[in-house]
This record gives structure tokens, sequence and C-alpha cells, in this order.
């Protein structure tokens, strides 16, 4: 394998140039079987710590193959992932979560690597490599953690070079010729410094399968490093250096078509899409331009779902590729030229999923000793990003819904400071300021001309695209103390105000023969004055013939530089005007709490905490200024009280809590109707909800070598209030169901990806022989119960309005955007060696091949879900060397 090669060989060289450094003595805390995390932004056992906090050891990631981040939502009951369209994760914990595949969103829990913070979601895509733990801190983290930590945080911790050299690895081979391997290397290089070199690959073949041709999709390939230097110039200053950075070539995962909804029961739609254009398939559902109300869509859904079947666009006729057409009504249709020597291919433009992913970073930490117990901590990080992608969106192999290009780039400076007292005193404290520097970039061009929207009537309208370009700045001021009121009673209690600005242009554009400038210079007169725009590429400036402009302020602290009209109409701007608005928000999050510890064995807690997650704009197509305007930041104040006990000389742990959410102003992506094209996605606002649940977790060791642990969570949510804003009447009217299709007062719904249950069981035995060998064996289950993929999922009544035609799979019910409960189960059988000196280890994940779907994403005229992974197995080599 290419990136393995490259791997080893890095590893080599490094171990060649190194190999002969001088010895470090580092000071390292040997806590035993204790588990530690850094909730407070210190060391501290976990069963100290009164705050619900998940932890689990690099060891045990390594041996339950955890390196995704569908891997990581399966380790903390309570947290669930979910791909989206665009290849933006979402992490949702306790029902808090944002449903947002726009790049340069913040989500609700927030990714941090040794309390650096990895901004936006797509950052911390391969951030779970040569770890010694990762910890999930469950609900509102926004006083040490900063903002946008409404649903939580997950804190991966890097290992750290070691005090004598060390090389070490693993390398795998499965399913679907899935090679993928690991590696590092450690040690000190003077008396004072050491160094951790350490790097991860994986390359397999396609796993998807079209059900409509002969083709495959979902082939892996990405390769990530981290190279971690610590130097202590002197007694009192300790200094680490990060750089990390990953670069993944990986196809975006393919969709299964479940429902087809044309919003426009006469909208003549054509398909031009077919590997040749004699392909029967493709008549059957293409139907010639002028089809009328005869051209519904008659694509056909699988005979049966599995996590393989799925479908999306390989090639296809391009309109945008005819000659100029007629720019006024009665608009000509376009059609794509085809070449001359193999009229079946010369001229198919190719629509085939692939993306092309960088990221790359750089941090500092500095803990710099005062005198007096004080320490003065600096982290400093910089962070690039970018991407190149193009992705199917409708499950289809017809252009429907296609992102056909998505460029995207992110920049973020982050700079934190604090001042931190012995924290071996009664009264502990900690302050300390943030600053955050961002800027996003978002480039996305859709491409639909087998959908309604391809007619007449809309002017043969078949390419949108819209370039979002954000400036974002941050600033927060932090303080957290503790007090011991007795030896066994504690009062915390901290703040964090927060300042944040976003600067936003929204600029939409077409292609040559996209044809939206030819609608909508056609729909110029009565909206904009006779205004017009002109189709231009996305790294052209955008100019309006005419400039009328206005500073306006709205509801949220959004500021907008848009055009007025003559006949009064404000906000209502046409693709091509750039939208020009500014986002300034402020909060201030809190948390206060009391611990008891009943006896050095068990601990009891309550908190009360309050957080907020900032606003944002989206990266959508939209028919006016209303789509593209930010929801406004949320805010969730959380009511807790758990315990903490281990019993049984250590052979037993208890933990509990049980807690209510107040979520107010929750973000989501809704729907909203436009006169032209129907309903459309925008951003919304949930004004009131609630979810109130209880979670445990029980860890027994009975005998030397078995562990068997157990995790449930419990969650009821419910909306209080869902109602979207009247761009016409500017009153509340009931929201859209998730097809956008009908009008419904969501509330009573519950939250999306929030399963009522959710749990795991683990149980692992190892034996040790008299030659310091031991075999070992293990499984996982994970389990959850059925969740909705968006809000009014489990509710919504389908098909409805008369005029437009639902269709919905055989078997897949009459509330398609709901998730079945599920289950998998993992397993690994092994050995190691003495002193760890080599292992193998043979491991299947969902291992019983079990279908199930994490996501279902509902585009303009179809739905379609994201399966998860079937069965994988394999066999795992790892060797370490000291």
């Amino acid at each position: 394998m290419r990136n393995s090669s490259i791997l080893l060989a890095a590893v080599a060289s490094t171990v060649i140039a190194i190999s002969c450094a001088p010895a470090w003595a580092q000071t390292e805390t040997d806590d035993g079987d204790e588990i530690v995390v850094t909730a407070n932004k210190r060391t501290e056992n976990i069963n100290k710590v009164g705050l619900s906090v998940t932890a689990v050891s690099g060891s045990v990631l390594t041996e339950r193959r955890v390196t995704s981040l569908e891997d990581i939502g399966s380790i903390a009951p309570g947290l669930v992932y979910t791909p989206s369209t665009n290849n933006t994760p979402i992490f949702t914990l306790r029902g808090v979560g944002f449903n947002e595949s726009s790049l340069g969103v913040y989500p609700a829990v927030s990714v941090y690597v040794d309390q650096i913070p990895l901004p936006f979601p797509v950052m911390a895509s391969h951030a779970a490599f040569d770890l010694e733990r990762v910890e999930v801190l469950k609900g509102p983290q926004g006083t040490l953690f900063g903002q946008n930590s409404t649903g939580g945080a997950i804190n991966y911790i890097a290992a750290k070079p070691t005090e004598t050299w060390q090389v070490g690895g693993d390398i795998s081979y499965g399913r679907f010729n899935q090679i993928d391997g690991n590696a590092y290397i450690s040690g000190p290089i003077s008396e004072n410094a050491g160094i951790r070199l350490a790097m991860t690959g994986l390359n397999s073949d396609d796993w998807q399968k079209s059900y409509t041709r002969k083709d495959t999709n979902g082939g892996q390939s990405y390769i990530a490093g981290r190279l971690t230097l610590d130097f202590r110039p002197s007694e009192t200053i300790d200094l680490s250096f990060n750089v990390n950075g990953w670069r993944d070539k990986s196809q975006p995962q393919a969709q299964q078509l479940i429902a087809v909804h044309e919003q426009d029961g006469a909208g003549g739609s054509k398909a031009l899409d077919a590997p040749a254009l004699n392909d029967p398939l493709r008549n059957s559902y293409s139907p010639p331009f002028g089809g009328g109300a005869s051209a519904e869509i008659t694509y056909p859904f699988p005979t049966s779902y599995t996590a393989r079947v799925a479908d999306w666009t390989s090639r296809a006729l391009d309109p945008n590729t005819s000659p100029a057409a007629p720019a006024a009504a009665p608009f000509a249709p376009p059609d794509g030229v085809l070449g001359s020597s193999d009229p079946a291919l010369a001229s198919m433009t190719d629509f085939d999923p692939f993306s092309d992913r960088k990221f790359w970073q750089a941090a500092m930490r500095a803990d710099i000793e005062l005198g007096g117990g004080f320490v003065l901590t600096s982290l400093s990080s910089y962070a690039d990003y970018r991407h190149k992608q193009a992705t199917d969106g409708d499950g289809m192999a017809i252009v429907g819904f296609d992102l056909q290009s998505s460029i995207g780039r992110i920049k973020s400076f982050n700079q934190e400071l604090r001042l931190a007292n012995d924290p071996v005193n009664r009264l502990r404290w900690v302050v300390g300021a943030n600053y955050e520097d961002s800027k996003t970039f978002e480039d996305q061009l859709l491409r639909n001309f087998a959908n309604p929207q391809f007619s007449a009537a809309k002017a043969y309208l078949n390419a949108s695209g819209d370039a979002l370009s954000q400036d974002i700045e941050n600033y927060a001021f932090f303080a957290s103390t503790e007090f011991d009121i007795t030896e066994q009673l504690t009062f915390k209690a901290a703040g964090r105000y927060t300042n944040s600005t976003i600067d936003a242009v929204n600029s939409a554009y077409t292609l040559a023969n996209g044809n939206a400038n030819k609608l909508f210079n056609f729909l110029s007169g009565p909206f904009l004055g006779g205004n017009t725009f002109t189709p231009i590429g996305p790294d052209e400036s955008f100019t309006l013939n005419g400039d009328p402009a206005n500073v306006t302020t709205v509801p949220g602290g959004l500021t907008i530089n848009s055009p007025v009209t003559a006949n009064g109409f404000l906000n209502l701007g046409i693709p091509g005007i750039p939208l020009d608005a500014t986002l300034k928000e402020d909060n201030l999050s809190w948390r206060f709490g009391i611990d008891y510890r009943a006896t050095d064995d068990i601990l009891l807690y309550a908190n009360v905490s309050r957080g907020y997650k900032a606003g944002s704009f989206p990266t959508l197509g939209a028919a006016s200024y209303v789509s593209v305007l930010p929801v406004t930041q949320e805010r969730v104040t959380n009511y807790e009280a758990g315990v903490k006990a281990t019993l049984f000389d250590r052979k037993v742990q208890v933990n509990a809590a049980g807690f209510y959410m107040d979520y107010r102003n929750k973000q989501v992506r809704g729907k909203i109707y436009d006169l032209v094209f129907g309903t459309l996605d925008t951003l919304a606002n949930v004004p009131r909800s609630r979810i109130w649940g209880v979670e445990g977790d029980v860890t027994v060791r009975p005998v030397d070598g078995l562990t068997i642990n157990g995790a449930v969570t419990y969650l009821n949510s419910k909306v209080q209030d869902f109602v979207s804003f009247d761009i016409f009447g500017g009153v509340d009217n009931p929201n859209f169901d998730p097809a956008g299709v009908n009008t419904e007062d969501l509330s009573g719904n519950v939250l999306p990806y929030t399963p009522k249950w959710s749990g795991s069981v683990n149980v692992d035995y190892r034996h040790e022989l008299g030659n310091g060998g031991a075999p070992f064996v293990g499984f996982t289950v994970n389990a959850k119960s059925g969740q909705d993929a968006a809000i009014g999922g489990s509710s919504a009544t389908l098909p409805v309005m008369p005029g437009n035609r639902f269709r919905i799979a055989p078997g897949v019910g009459p509330h398609p955007y709901t998730i079945d409960g599920y289950a998998t189960v993992d397993a690994r059988l092994g050995y190691e060696a003495a002193d760890g000196q080599w292992k193998v280890m043979v491991w299947g994940k969902n291992i019983f091949d079990k279908y199930y779907w994490t996501a279902v994403i509902p585009s303009n005229d179809s739905s379609a879900r994201l399966a998860g992974r079937p069965a994988t197995y394999g066999v795992t080599f790892g060797f370490k060397f000291h």
C-alpha cells in the first residue's frame, strides 16, 4: 500500500536519525489503575471530578480498533455520530447537536487535542491515533472549554514523548482489501527534551455497489501524522510543540434512495447521465423535454436494502455545454453538445464523487512557574484546512441534486492565556482569556437537470452556485474556582464572558448555461426594478447593474448591507447580489456546583450550568436573502446531579447521573417556502425545547483478567415551541415537515438524533501465562433505539398537497425520516507476548452484518439514507521495542 510504505519509511528514517541521542529523564506520574482526566484543565482522578465524564484509555481504543469519528461516537452512550452529504461530521451529545453540514459552522460538541481546539468539525476527522486516552465531557462546557460546547466536549489526549527510546506500531489487513498501519518512535533527544513521531494510514477498495449499473464507490485512502517535542529549558518552564496533519482522498459515501417527492406536477424532468445514450434504464426514467405532467420521475428503488446498496451519478450529458439559448421567455431548452468520436461518452461530464481534503496544525503550550504555586499557561495554535470534492446529494444516478464542485478553506488562529494557583490549596482558582481569529470560505456548485426545476417554466435552471466567505473574531474572559468548605464539601463556581463577531459575504452565481440568471432577470421587474446579473465563475467578481444599498439591523445583532428597491422590498434579494452581513453576539456562560465526598470512595455532586453556541451562516442554494440569513446563538441550561462510587476494594465502579436541560433557540437546518421553487433549505432556531434523562455505567472486575462494563443512557426530549418566520407577512406560521411539502406545528416532537435508549456492554478477558505472554478475548455490543433524523420525522404524514407526487420505497414505511433502532457486535481474539514485544489479533466489527443507517437526507426532490458500514474483519500484527 502506498500510504503504508510512506508511513514505514518515515518511521525508519526517524529511527536512524535520532537513535544515538542521549538519554532524557522525563518526570511521569504513575497512577496505577487510576484513570486521570483534565476536565477542569488540570490532571485529576476521574472519580474525584464532580462532572459526567467518559474516559477510555489509548490501549483500549487500539484493541477495539477505534480510529474513525464513527467509532468515537460509539464509546460513550448518549453520543451520536452523524455523517452528512457534504462530508462534514456531526456529533450530538445528550440530544444537543447541530445537524448542519456547511463547512464553516461551529459544532455543539467541540473537539480538542490536548486542550488545543479543533474549532470546526471537519478538522477532527483524523485525530484519533496514538492516544493516551479520550475524554468525553457531557453537558455544557462553556466556562473552561469555551463557547460552542452546549452539548459537551471531546478531548483527545495524545501520547507524549517517553523517558526511554521506544519504537512500536501495527499493521492490519481486512475485508475490502483494507490495509492500515500505525507506527511511532519516541524517546529523549537531550537531558531535558524528548520527541515523539507517530503516523497512521489506511487504504481500501470500494465497499458500495450501484444497484442500477456495474459500478462501485467508497474506497478509502488517508495518511496522518503527529510530531511532538517536549522541552524543559529551565526548572520553571515547560514547553510542548505539536505539529500534526492529514490528507484524505477517500470517496464520499453514496446514499440509498428511499423516497421521491417531485414538487412541481408539470415539471418535465430530463436526465441524460447514463453510461451510454442507449441505456434502456435511462429511458425508463428520463422523459424528453416538454414532458409536462406525464414526466413523473420513476427512478427505481433498490429491491432490498443492505449496507452496500447505493446509487450515485457517474457521468452525465451536461446542458451547460449547450450553445447559448435566448435570455427571454419563452426559454429554449439547452442540450449538451456531443463529441463526434464517441457520441455515447465524448461529451459526458464527470460527476463521480471524490474528495481531496488536507489539514495541518501547529501548536505550542508553555507552562511557566511564577513562584508561590502560581502557574501561567499559554496555548497557541494555527490550523489550515482545505478541500476539493464532489458529492452526490440524491442517491440516484441522475443529476437531481448533486454538488458537482465543492471548494472549502479554513484558517484559524487560537490563543489562550490562563493563570492558576497551587491545586493543593483549599481555594483553587484559574483565570484566563481566549482569542480566536478564523477565516472560512466555501463554494458549492449545485447541479439539478434531472428534477422539476429543469423546465420551461423555470428557464431550464440547472446550475446554482453559492460562495460564502466569513471572517470570525471571538474573545472571552473566564474564571473558575473551587473552595473546600470542609474536608468533605466543596463549592464550585465558574463564568465566562464571550464576544463574537462574524462578517459574512454570501454570493450566488451560475454557469454560462446554468440559466439562474435568465430566470431571475426575467423576474427582476417586479422584485428588483429591472436590475440584472450575469453568469460568472466562482473566482470572478460580482457586479450588479445599479447599486441601491442600505444598512439594516434586524433582531439578533445582525446588520445587513442589502439592496432596497423602489417598490419597497427589503432583503428579498435575487441571486447575484451578494449578502453582506455582520452577526454580533455576546453571552455569559456560568456553572455552580457542590461536591460531597461521603467517603474516600463515594462522591456525590450537583451542578447547574449554562452554555451558549454562537450563531452561523449557511452555505446553500437560495432564492432570497431570507434563506441565507444566519441562526442566532442557542442556549442550554443544565441541572444535573450524580454519584461516583468505587466499591468492594476497587472491584466495582458505579457512576450515575440525572439531568434536565432547558434548550432555547436550538439551531437546525429546516425548510422555507419560496413562491417559485417551493420548499428550500434554510437555517432556523427552535425557540423552546427540553431534554431530561438519566445515565449510568458499571465496571466489574470479579476475577483477575476479567473486566465487564455496561453503560446506558435514557433521553426524553421534546420540542415545546417551533414556528418559522413568514417572509411575506412577518408573522409566525407552523413550520414545514422534513420533506418540505406540508406545514405542520412541530411542537411536541422529539429532537433529531436523540435515541431514547442507548447503551453498550463490553467484556474483556486476559489470562497471564507463566512466560509473561497473555491470550485475550473480548466483545463489545453497542445499541441505540429508534430516533428521528429531522424534527417531525416520526409525525409527518405523507404524501400531502395536491400537485406533489411522493413515492416511498417498498418496506420503508410512512415515516421515512426516522432511524430504526439497532445493535452491532464487535469481537477480537489474540495473543500478546511478554512486555508487549509483539501481538497478533483477529478482529471483526459489526460481525453479524447488521443493516442500519445513521442519517436520512431530504434533498430538493428526493430523500435518501446514509447506511452504516457492513461487517468488516481482519488480522492485526503489532510490535514494540524498548
